[in-house]
C-alpha cells in the first residue's frame, strides 16, 4: 500500500520519481480500509527537504499511510514560505483533540540552548503530554528525542568539546526487540549534533532500554516501552548530501567544523558521499510502522485509553 498525502505537496514528485508508491487523496477515499494516522511536527528548517526524508521513510511499507503535516502553533518558522506552511501544515492546537496512530517530532537547531530558554519549550511539553492520551506509538528525533526523556525523565544534555559529525558505527544491542529485527549487527548512522545524553543518565532510569550504542558518537536508539516512546539521537533519515550540506553551511559561516567522519571517500570533501545507511533506515521505520499496526486499536477513539 502507499503513502497518502496532499497532491501537491512538494514531496509527492520526488517519491515518485523514486519508485515510491504515492497515492493521491482522491483515490485514496475510494479504499475501504483504515490508513495509519501519522502526524509529523516538523521542526527542522528545511521543512520540504524533512518531509520529504520522513515521507519516504514511512510510506516504504506494505501499508496505507496517511500523512498529517503538524506545526507549532505559537512559532513562526523564518525559513520555509508562508504559503507552504499555510497550505500544508496545521498548527498543533488544531489537532490536539484528534489521535494519531503514530506521531514524530523532529530536531530542532536549538540544541545548545538549555530546554527552558527555547521559545516553544511550554508547548512542546504540552505536546509530549497530549502523545500519552491521543498518540499509540511517537518516534522522536536528534532533539526531539533529547528533549523528550528530559521532560518526562529529568535526563540532562550535556555539550560535547567538539561537534559529533559524521557516520559512526552502532552496534545492535536488542536484536529480538520489535524495533530493531532484521537489522545487522553493526551499522552506520549519520550523526550531526553538538551534546549528548549519556549512557550513565539512561542507565539510571528504570523501563528505558538502549538498543543501538556507538563507541564513538555514544547512544543512539533508547525505547521507553511505558510511554510508547522511541527516541533517536542520531539521523537515520537524512538523504546521502545531508552531511555534505551542512559541512559547506558551517565552513561558508566560519564555524570551526572538521570533515564528517567516515562519510566522503578518503574524507575528501570533493568526492561525492556513498549513502551505507539507506536499508536499515527503511527498515526501521518500517518495523516501527509495524509495530504500530500489530498494536493499535481499531477504533481510535480508543487510542490513549
Amino acid at each position: 500500500m502507499p503513502i497518502k498525502i496532499p497532491d501537491d505537496l512538494p514531496a509527492f514528485r520526488t517519491l515518485q520519481s523514486e519508485g515510491v508508491v504515492v497515492m493521491r487523496e482522491t483515490d485514496a477515499i475510494r479504499q475501504d480500509i483504515r490508513p495509519l494516522r501519522i502526524g509529523l511536527l516538523n521542526l527542522m528548517p528545511n521543512k520540504i527537504s524533512t518531509e520529504t526524508q520522513i515521507a519516504r521513510l514511512i510510506g516504504a511499507t506494505p501499508l496505507q499511510v496517511e500523512l498529517t503535516l503538524v506545526r507549532i502553533t505559537s512559532h513562526t518558522p523564518r525559513n520555509t514560505a508562508a504559503d507552504h506552511m499555510a497550505a500544508f501544515y496545521r498548527p498543533w492546537e488544531d489537532v490536539r483533540s484528534e489521535q494519531f496512530d503514530g506521531f514524530v517530532i523532529t530536531g530542532a537547531p536549538v540544541e545548545r540552548l538549555p530546554f527552558e530558554e527555547v521559545r516553544y519549550w511550554d508547548e512542546l511539553r504540552r505536546i509530549f503530554d497530549w502523545t500519552q492520551t491521543h498518540v499509540h506509538r511517537s518516534f522522536m528525533i536528534c532533539w526531539a528525542a533529547q528533549a523528550a526523556l528530559h521532560h518526562f525523565h529529568g535526563i540532562p544534555k550535556h555539550e560535547l568539546a567538539a561537534k559529533a559529525f559524521g557516520v559512526f558505527s552502532h552496534r545492535n544491542l536488542e536484536p529480538d526487540s520489535a524495533y530493531m529485527r532484521g537489522l545487522s549487527d553493526g551499522f552506520g548512522v549519520p550523526v550531526s549534533r553538538w551534546t549528548e545524553v549519556r549512557r550513565t543518565d539512561i542507565a539510571a532510569v528504570a523501563g528505558l532500554s538502549i538498543l543501538a550504542e556507538s563507541d564513538e558518537a555514544g547512544p543512539c536508539l533508547v525505547e521507553d516501552a511505558a510511554r510508547g516512546g522511541l527516541h533517536m539521537f542520531n539521523h537515520v533519515e537524512y538523504d546521502t548530501a545531508s552531511l555534505a550540506d551542512e559541512y559547506a553551511r558551517d565552513v561558508t559561516r566560519g564555524i570551526g567544523i572538521g570533515v564528517p567522519a567516515n562519510y566522503f571517500p578518503d574524507d575528501d570533501p570533493a568526492r561525492p558521499p556513498v549513502n551505507s545507511w539507506r536499508s536499515h533506515a527503511h527498515l526501521l521505520f518500517g518495523n516501527w510502522i509495524n509495530e504500530i499496526y500489530q498494536t493499535v486499536p481499531f477504533d481510535m477513539a480508543d487510542i490513549g485509553r
